[in-house]
């Protein structure tokens, strides 16, 4: 389980090395995306707070990056906190996110990106629930729901 320490050192230190990378050009983002998921993800845009579509879903399954089908979050650790983003208390895997210092807007913040492909996801912040105390605050257009399927007819 990661923690507010070890994300500060990933910041400050380098990440966790992915399991795989995507890399593409600005064209072919573009053509891959949608405007508003091209602005949020390729140029680090946030959604206006409640209107993304994953806010309020609470179906079993991952999130994947919606740039690169990687898996970044599990529904199991999705919570509502009431910020008006999906919220989570750990990543899928350690290697699944990149951390990087934000300093934009006169704020110290770390900023969270897809580890595979670069993508802007949100922030993490150390005020989320225990055990972790992490909360990584993600914008829904950087994410896509893949379900559970269930095998009972």
């Amino acid at each position: 389980m990661l923690t507010w320490k070890e994300v500060i050192s990933f910041s400050v230190n380098g990440n966790p090395i992915p399991d795989r990378r995507v890399e593409k050009t600005e064209k072919e983002w573009r053509a891959q995306l949608t405007p508003e998921q091209f602005r949020i993800t390729r140029l680090k845009g946030t959604e206006r707070p409640h209107s993304g579509a994953l806010c309020s879903i609470h179906e079993a399954g991952k999130y994947n990056c919606v740039c690169c089908n990687t898996p970044l979050f599990d529904s199991t650790i999705k919570f509502e906190s009431g910020t008006g983003w999906p919220s989570f208390t750990q990543p899928i895997t350690e290697n699944a996110i990149k951390y990087e210092k934000d300093t934009a807007f006169g704020m110290v913040r770390v900023e969270v990106m897809c580890n595979t492909c670069d993508a802007h996801l949100g922030h993490v912040f150390p005020d989320g629930p225990e055990p972790s105390g992490l909360r990584y605050c993600i914008n829904s257009e950087s994410m896509q729901l893949e379900t559970e399927v269930s095998n009972e007819q």
